[in-house]
């Protein structure tokens, strides 16, 4: 018993002499790379005549010139709506992008303002364009029907137009049409948009990426804005303040004289605020829980406008100043015969370009209350080995299909491993998928989406693979694939969360980034033991190319403040924050790590781009694998 507690005593002097060695010599290093608005430099070399979208004289002189233009052709109409798409592009990025302390709230206004104008202008000239066409409807009859059919499509948007020229049911093919509306002047437009200007649009993250040089040596914060707080936290402002661990998780009002910048110092990532959206029933879609995949469909019932007439070399075409108009159904009547309320029936093909991995779900748009509903939809079939989704519906909807936005979340495993110079590989498994992104200095590219149900390799998503876009173009390309690994600020409202304190969290990312270029990472199990203010992974010293062998794994744990290497493994049978044998504690892991690496690791770190080291930040910042595994 006396040699135990002479152990005991001798250890714990051994480790509060380390513990005052790395205090002595503590700091916190963090590269912070100013965000720089490249984007006019960007438009200036493009050189092509586009105006800028964040400069509101050129895009609204823009959309004017092209609101004048009347009869434009359905292929014109498509072709400029790439170019409005990109310029929608631009102005989502920038908003995404750009720090919120450099984007003032005239500026979110406005550009939010001029997506929204573009997104109604280019529906605007869908519709003028589907009217023209409506127009010479019988120029297009179907030699065996008698009816219009019309199909055209590029990679954005497909138009399938039918017009019921002969009145006869027997010759309607791909939707269940009611008789009453079989025997009437009607036109069927399905408008699929790949992508969706329906859904309200992105709330303005509440968090940044923008991280200041702290002006103590604790803990590092995030600069945000704080829009919505609570009264009741009032009461607790004081003591949250005092406590160092509650620093992070203040969410208390603005106190009198308080400054701008002060109230910005709050919590990184563990955010309670209420919803914004309350649901207002059970037939009501969260859209934080479920989000749209494959783009919306526009199904309307439009009045046939009249025909053009050839009269002795002239075309004569009765013009009407209402336009294109919608054809009621179910008529607003309450005397018409049953059948006037059948259901529609509808079949829509899945794009090739989005991973379904569960029956999605399928909603319509309600237009005065701003959501997607499923009320309305009946009898769905699903054939997802033949990418189709069958439904009936009550009335003409915009449809979309919905997929819940966690499903691959909490991740299984993650591993980051150098692959050259200024290069790496991150790997997530999932419980449906192993997605595998290429980081290359500042630009990021899908390396391969693997499903292990699948019996053969199929190219899966190959519209992506081999693309280099920067880690936000990414991020937004995955999730519209139906590839969701990038836990929003209340998606630890729907997913079991390894929860972490926030400032522990950000700078593990930080310093894991430093050395990215010649270290390898990975998940490990002890990190759900070892408590919230702490994170504990896989680090090995990897300067070849190949897998880490596991045999070279060690485990180190960190706190923001301080890194230490641990003696237990992987395979340990019980948790221990024991040091290993013959090391010190360290203020940083590129310190920790220095004990340990060879000349050629560390001359490497030291080389490094500094893109390179953002680009891994703002990825595992997005993935956040250190909570979500």
């Amino acid at each position: 018993e006396a040699e135990r507690l002479e152990k005991e005593r001798t250890e714990q002097e051994e480790r509060e002499r380390l513990e005052a060695k790395v205090k002595v010599g503590a700091f916190s290093v963090w590269l912070y790379f100013p965000f720089k608005n490249s984007h006019q430099w960007e438009h200036y070399t493009d050189c092509n005549g586009s105006p800028d979208p964040m400069i509101p004289q050129e895009i609204n002189t823009f959309m004017s010139l092209w609101r004048e233009k009347r009869n434009e052709d359905i292929k014109l109409v498509m072709e400029n709506g790439k170019h409005v798409l990109m310029l929608i592009e631009k102005l989502e990025y920038q908003l995404l992008d750009m720090p919120v302390l450099e984007l003032c709230e005239k500026e979110v206004v406005q550009y939010q303002d001029s997506i929204m104008e573009l997104r109604s202008l280019l529906h605007q000239k869908y519709n003028e364009a589907t009217e023209d066409l409506l127009k010479k409807a019988s120029t297009f009859a179907d030699s065996d029907s008698g009816n219009m059919e019309v199909l055209i499509r590029d990679e954005n948007v497909t138009f399938c137009i039918w017009a019921n020229l002969k009145k006869n049911p027997r010759y309607i093919n791909g939707f269940d049409l009611p008789k009453l509306l079989a025997m009437c002047d009607v036109a069927i437009r399905i408008l699929h948009t790949h992508y969706d200007h329906v859904s309200p649009l992105r709330r303005i993250p509440t968090l940044t990426l923008k991280v200041e040089p702290p002006e103590n040596k604790e803990l590092l914060t995030v600069l945000y804005d704080v829009k919505e707080e609570r009264e009741q936290e009032q009461k607790n402002d004081e003591e949250d303040r005092l406590s160092p661990q509650k620093e992070t998780h203040l969410e208390e009002p603005p106190k009198p004289g308080e400054t701008k910048t002060e109230r910005r110092k709050l919590s990184l990532l563990h955010m309670d605020n209420d919803r914004e959206e309350q649901m207002a029933d059970e037939d009501t879609v969260d859209l934080r829980q479920y989000t749209p995949v494959g783009g919306v469909y526009h199904v309307d019932a439009l009045k046939l406008p009249p025909q053009a007439r050839h009269i002795k070399g002239w075309t004569m075409v009765e013009l009407l100043e209402e336009g294109l108009e919608t054809y009621p159904y179910p008529p607003e009547t309450e005397d018409t015969e049953d059948d006037s309320s059948q259901p529609i029936g509808l079949t829509v093909k899945l794009l090739d370009s989005v991973i379904y991995f569960e029956e999605p779900l399928v909603a319509r748009w309600h237009s005065e209350g701003k959501l997607w509903r499923i009320d309305g939809i009946t009898d769905v079939k699903y054939k997802m080995k033949d990418k189709e989704v069958y439904f009936k519906m009550a009335a003409f909807y915009t449809i979309t299909l919905l997929q819940d936005a966690h499903l691959n979340m909490p991740y299984q495993s993650w591993e980051l491993r150098p692959n050259g110079t200024d290069e790496a590989l991150l790997t997530v498994l999932t419980a449906f998928t192993e997605v595998q992104i290429q980081i290359k200095v500042n630009q990021c590219m899908l390396a391969s989406v693997t499903i292990p149900e699948e019996s053969q390799e199929t190219e899966l998503l190959s519209h992506l693979r081999g693309k280099w876009m920067t880690p936000l173009g990414l991020t937004i390309a995955l999730k519209t694939a139906g590839i969701n690994i990038f836990p929003a600020e209340y998606s630890h409202k729907y997913v079991s969360v390894n929860k972490k304190l926030p400032a522990t969290e950000l700078a593990a990312y930080q310093q894991i980034a430093l050395v990215a270029s010649a270290f390898a990472f990975g998940w490990s199990k002890w990190n759900l033991e070892c408590g919230e203010d702490r994170v504990i992974f896989k680090v090995s010293e990897h300067l070849k190319e190949g897998p880490v062998q596991d045999e070279d794994w060690s485990l180190y744990m960190f706190n923001s403040q301080r890194a230490q290497r641990l003696r237990i493994t992987e395979h340990s049978e019980a948790f221990s924050e024991d040091l290993a044998e013959r090391t010190e504690f360290h203020s940083t892991l590129f310190h920790m790590i220095k004990d340990f690496a060879t000349e050629a690791a560390v001359e490497k770190v030291k080389c490094t781009h500094y893109l390179f080291i953002d680009a891994v930040f703002q990825l595992l910042f997005a993935i956040r694998v250190l909570t979500y595994s």
